[in-house]
C-alpha cells in the first residue's frame, strides 16, 4: 500500500483516516497524537513498532490484542509485561529479564513458557518441582 509522504498527513483528520485503513500508517506520521496512535494500533497492534516513545496506555492496547506485540516495546513496565503474558503466555520470549510474577504467569498459563525463561526464579523453579516435576527434569536436570 502506497502512503503519502509525512508531510502530507499534517491535520487530525487526515491522521485518524489513514489508520483506520491500515494502522501501519503510522509510520508515514510526524509525531502523531496518543489519539492517532490508539486508533493504529486498535486496528493494527504491530503497529507499535512505528511508534516512538508509545505511553502505558498504547502499549497496553497493543499487547491485549497480542501480547506478541510486546516484541517491539522497549523497557516495557510490569503491568505491560503481566497484560501480553496474560494475552499470550509465549510472549514472555520478547521480555527482557521478566519478574517473577511475569514469570510465574506465563508458566502457570502454559508450561512450555520456561523455554523462554533464561533465569528462573526460585518460585518458578518450585513451581515446576511441585506441579510439573517431567517439565522441570527435561529442563533443569539434563542441563537445558
Amino acid at each position: 500500500m502506497k502512503y503519502k509522504r509525512k508531510e502530507k498527513y499534517k491535520t487530525l483528520e487526515s491522521q485518524l483516516a489513514a489508520v483506520k485503513k491500515d494502522g501501519r500508517a503510522i509510520e508515514h506520521i510526524h509525531n502523531p497524537s496518543e489519539e492517532v496512535q490508539l486508533k493504529a494500533v486498535k486496528k493494527d497492534c504491530f503497529a507499535i513498532q512505528y511508534i516512538h516513545n508509545p505511553s502505558e496506555d498504547v502499549q497496553l492496547a497493543a499487547v491485549k490484542q497480542d501480547g506478541r506485540a510486546i516484541e517491539y516495546i522497549h523497557n516495557p513496565s510490569e503491568d505491560v509485561q503481566l497484560e501480553a503474558v496474560k494475552q499470550d503466555c509465549l510472549a514472555i520470549e520478547y521480555i527482557h529479564n521478566p519478574s517473577e510474577d511475569v514469570q510465574l504467569k506465563a508458566v502457570k498459563e502454559d508450561v512450555r513458557a520456561i523455554k523462554y525463561i533464561h533465569n528462573p526464579s526460585e518460585e518458578v523453579i518450585d513451581f515446576l518441582k511441585n506441579e510439573h516435576i517431567e517439565i522441570f527434569d527435561e529442563h533443569f536436570e539434563e542441563g537445558k
